[in-house]
């Protein structure tokens, strides 16, 4: 439970963004131009539902058009409320600036709790949502691209894409309506793993970083280090799968909303998201310790510590016990920003949801490229790229022959080397990119100057003054 003097997360993200432009020198009323939302739509609608019409309420808003159209998603929850749409637009807003895709700040969200309803229910209301939306264009190629976040998925994109087609029947672009949709239907390869895999883009550029690493009080690189994930939904499943397969981090701990589990030896990730999926939570789970009081274990001593679920799970209330000397936030807005001030007077490096996991925008703008210029990413030069490689190949099995047992080419080089790149490889590529030359203009600011001690604040700084560069290019 949160404490009453607790910032709201709208407050907490204000509150950042003071700190960064009070390190600025930028003209007052350029600065309210970027703090204020723009607008924010509020819709009421009705479905026949089970022999009744019900009542919904959905929310968009768009926080800065500086770059159109205006990027971000459409979670559904009972949560949802227009203080919270409006804060998450905002951090859209500076994500994309930080991580330079071309789009404005927009959110969306329905006032709806998704397991009440069965799929076709789900889709009537979907549907008319989205009709909502786009007759007012806050659905729209070119103006408000939305994509799925809590409690929406590929399925509900679809559906919203295939709503805007039978309004729009002679928009050639329609399917770039909406990103995050199936592959079949537009979508592009690499959408659904892309935010858990910015993540661990994120940390190895992090390792990276010697100072910052030093700062944190860690070593090495990611190989052995202990991790504890809170939330083994999309972000923190395909995070914690990347981290542990590829990295050799060992995830000693997994927090979901019925307990904890715990291993000293690490957990399998597989098997842990198969018992949740089949049983609903990991009570029960027989490989590992089972923990009802899951809020616990985030306090337990680990090296890296994944909040990728719920906003404000690291409070005023906890943050004093939290060990981990290095927070990735996987999720939006984990850390509140009562917080942040606790963590950082501690000396807790903490890589911001601004950064962390903008992995989900990065591959929404490559697969609303996709969209634009109708054509999957690799199918003009992956032969090209395979028959350019084979004559490289050809001269070394020519010198191979040549020289006999005196050299030869490394086992498997031949196969891995004449692969031209497909959308796949070329996502990831474009992603891990991305990640680097964000982090890298985070961290001259973190280390250049003396009056910016975390990343946050130096995310700020790098986002706030590309947004105003903007403005300004506008004649604003």
């Amino acid at each position: 439970m949160q404490p009453a003097n607790e910032p709201t997360f709208r407050e907490s993200v204000d509150l950042m963004f003071n700190r960064a432009v009070s390190l600025m020198d930028l003209p007052p009323g350029l600065e309210e131009k970027i703090r204020v939302c723009n607008a924010t739509y509020t819709v009421r609608f009705g479905v026949r539902l089970r022999g009744r019409i019900q009542t919904f309420v959905g929310y968009r808003s768009n926080h800065s058009e500086h770059m159109e159209p205006v990027k971000g998603g459409i979670r559904y929850s009972n949560a949802v409320n227009q203080d919270e749409v409006e804060a998450l637009a905002a951090l859209m807003t500076y994500k994309c600036a930080l991580v330079e895709a071309p789009f404005g700040g927009s959110k969306g969200g329905l006032c709806i709790d998704p397991r009440q309803y069965d799929e076709h229910e789900l889709e009537l209301i979907t549907r008319r949502f989205a009709y909502e939306l786009a007759k007012r264009d806050l659905i729209n190629p070119s103006q408000n691209v939305p994509a799925p976040d809590m409690g929406t998925s590929e399925r509900e994109m679809a559906w919203i894409a295939d709503q805007y087609a039978r309004m729009n029947t002679t928009d050639i672009n329609a399917r770039a309506c909406v990103t995050g949709k199936p592959l079949n239907a537009g979508g592009i390869a690499g959408r659904i793993e892309a935010t858990g895999r910015g993540v661990q883009f994120a940390l190895r550029e992090f390792f990276r970083d010697r100072t910052g690493v030093d700062k944190a009080g860690l070593f090495g690189t990611l190989d052995g280090k202990r991790v504890i994930v809170q939330g083994l939904g999309n972000v923190g499943y395909h995070a914690a799968k990347f981290l542990s397969e590829e990295d050799g981090c060992k995830v000693i701990a997994i927090i979901e909303h019925d307990g904890a589990l715990y291993s000293d030896d690490g957990l399998d990730i597989e098997h842990v998201r198969e018992w949740i999926v089949k049983h609903g939570g990991v009570t029960g789970y027989p490989d590992a310790a089972c923990h009802a009081e899951g809020a616990a274990v985030l306090e337990e001593e680990c090296d890296i510590l994944i909040p990728a679920a719920l906003e404000g799970v690291i409070n005023m209330s906890n943050a004093e016990r939290i060990k981990a000397p290095l927070i990735i936030e996987a999720a939006n807005g984990p850390v509140t920003a009562g917080a942040d001030d606790i963590l950082r007077k501690k000396g807790t490096v903490i890589i911001p949801d601004m950064y962390a996991n903008a992995g989900g925008v990065t591959v929404s703008y490559f697969e609303w490229v996709k969209n634009l210029s109708h054509i999957r990413f690799g199918r003009m030069q992956r032969r090209q790229e395979e028959a350019r490689h084979e004559l490289i190949v050809k001269e070394l099995e020519r010198l191979s022959d040549h020289l006999g047992d005196k050299w030869s080419m490394t086992p498997h080089f031949k196969d891995k080397y004449l692969k031209g790149a497909d959308e796949l490889e070329l996502v990831r590529s474009g992603l891990d990119d991305t990640m680097r030359i964000a982090y890298q203009s985070m961290r001259d600011v973190w280390h250049e100057r003396d009056d910016v001690d975390d990343l946050r604040t130096a995310a700020y700084l790098v986002a706030i003054n590309k947004v105003a560069a903007s403005y300004r290019a506008k004649g604003l």
